[in-house]
């Protein structure tokens, strides 16, 4: 049986995953519509962020990975993510 934290720690991840899968969902439809560099490389550093999310809680919940790895794994991937994000908004 799931104890009532972890329930709720997944449902706030899943919840996030989803909203990150609209925001690069709806940054990849700008980059189409408008053709734009800067917007492609914003839905590749959504997305990151995204999948970032995803994998922490696919390595908690099924691979039993400690706490402290699978927040280093998340921070990776969100620092990549935003480093991305960075160079996507610079002239």
């Amino acid at each position: 049986m799931v104890d009532v934290p972890t329930l709720v720690l997944s449902a706030i991840r899943f919840a996030v995953f989803l909203l990150g899968a609209g925001v690069s969902w709806v940054s990849y439809k700008a980059y189409r519509r408008t053709g734009e560099r800067f917007l492609r490389n914003a839905t590749v550093g959504f997305a990151i962020i995204t999948v970032g999310v995803f994998i922490e809680g696919v390595l908690f919940n099924f691979f039993s990975l400690d706490l402290t790895t699978v927040h280093i794994i998340e921070s990776l991937a969100i620092g990549i993510g935003l480093l991305v994000l960075h160079l996507s908004l610079r002239p």
